[in-house]
């Protein structure tokens, strides 16, 4: 039986990966900081109690998710891989050269069993979903990406204190502040995420661009990100309008592509008042995509689309269950 090390367990990811463990044949062991130590975390039908975390506990484990800070995982993530195989869920590695950053879906089959593996932005994971094999098919020459992020990127205590800001909602102008945003977050949107970098984009924005590169390996690839915080709670949506090398001779076949892809679900049928939303693509594996048609601009070699999936599954924990599922293979 292999033993794997959730690190940063009762953060909004490491339950989530939890919750993705129970009842597998893996030995869970769950760590944290000195202050959650020696507590017992519930979840689902299991119980577990939580170890404080030691580089000594987690060279016992075959497998280690961090799901803690980069500042954490810089610090201990490369002396981690040199006894167990790593999957560090924080920006710490996702650009390093000899650290792969995997969607498993679209890019596994170059994993070549390195030691120590990054897992990608959740923004960036759920674009690729749909964007890999769109790629793949057409050749995509440029992305123009607009990404609406929930709460749950913040982490847990940021969902609870939407939840709390929106019982407590009577007025504009009223209880601006907040201690998880950059503004209020309920009944708002707020068009940073992130901290400002020098050309006037925020570093999730440039994350978007570095990550889709690697992943898709297309170093030149022209991309440009805007990314808002919306008031929900777990799903991120993403607007993305897409220009291709090669034309696109039926959106048909646009449907049956993305409906054929693992983990793409096509919600298409917008005079129905069906397309992706984060109400339903919440707690879904799959990414949701739909709003499918041609760019006005780009004709046949473009594309519109909007997307939404579950920013703590498909874009943290279930990419690393699927990480740790190749590294089993």
């Amino acid at each position: 039986m292999k033993k794997i090390a959730v690190v940063g367990c009762t953060g909004a990811v490491g339950m989530t990966m939890l919750q993705l463990l129970e009842n597998t044949a893996y030995e869970v062991v769950c760590m944290a900081s000195p202050r959650s130590a020696g507590k017992r975390l519930k979840v689902g039908d299991s119980e577990h109690l939580i170890e404080p975390f030691s580089v000594e506990g987690c060279a016992t484990c075959d497998i280690v998710f961090l799901c803690v800070s980069g500042a954490f995982a810089l610090e201990y993530g490369e002396r981690l891989a040199q006894s167990s195989y790593v999957i560090d869920n924080s920006s710490a590695f996702r650009y390093a050269d000899h650290v792969p950053l995997l969607v498993p879906p679209i890019n596994g089959q170059r994993y070549a069993g390195e030691k120590l593996i990054a897992n990608p932005n959740c923004s960036s994971a759920i674009a690729l979903m749909v964007l890999g094999p769109l790629h793949h098919e057409y050749q995509l020459d440029s992305a123009i990406i607009s990404t609406y992020q929930a709460a749950s990127g913040a982490g847990q205590p940021a969902m609870e204190a939407l939840r709390e800001r929106a019982k407590a909602f009577t007025d504009y102008g009223d209880h601006n502040g907040a201690e998880h945003f950059a503004h209020n977050l309920a009944f708002n949107v707020i068009p940073q995420v992130d901290s400002f970098e020098d050309n006037g984009y925020t570093r999730e924005e440039m994350k978007v661009v570095w990550e889709l590169r690697k992943v898709l390996g297309e170093p030149d690839l022209a991309i440009s990100t805007t990314a808002v915080r919306v008031p929900t709670l777990r799903s991120h949506a993403e607007a993305l309008s897409l220009r291709f090398k090669q034309p696109i001779r039926s959106l048909a076949r646009v449907r049956q592509l993305l409906s054929a892809a693992p983990g793409v679900e096509v919600v298409d049928a917008p005079e129905q008042g069906r397309y992706p939303m984060p109400m339903t693509s919440t707690y879904k594996h799959a990414v949701e995509v739909g709003r499918i048609r041609y760019n006005l601009i780009y004709k046949e070699h473009g594309l519109d689309l909007f997307i939404s999936g579950d920013q703590l599954l498909r874009g943290a924990a279930l990419n690393a269950f699927e990480i740790m599922q190749l590294i089993d293979d």
